[in-house]
């Protein structure tokens, strides 16, 4: 139940960001003001994410190593650390693919 909310939230979240991105490009009049301000709002929250998503999978992966390092043979710790770090690198991948495919469209639109 709690990856489906997770899902639904990052894909409305997605499509939201894909919309305001595209659908400001698309009028051949010029942008209404408050389209203007809803595209620079999710700019800026892009790159405070991009910003943030860094020092965070760092510290999600420094954490997996220390669990692995420090878990004294149990092998339940070792596998929870090792799941730490597979996760957060498949997330901060993600968030970088996300970044680079919003780029690629900005590109080819505007």
């Amino acid at each position: 139940m709690k990856k489906k909310i997770f899902y639904m939230f990052f894909i409305t979240i997605f499509a939201g960001i894909f919309v305001f991105t595209i659908g400001s490009s698309c009028f051949a009049w010029g942008d209404p003001e408050i389209v203007s301000k809803i595209t620079s709002a999710f700019e800026s929250i892009e790159s405070w994410l991009l910003k943030i998503a860094t020092p965070a999978a760092a510290v999600a992966v420094g954490s997996g190593i220390f669990m692995k390092k420090f878990s004294f043979g149990d092998e339940e710790k070792i596998r929870t650390g090792k799941k730490i770090i597979k996760g957060s690198l498949f997330s901060y991948a993600f968030i970088l693919a996300i970044d680079l495919i919003l780029s690629a469209i900005k590109s080819l639109v505007g």
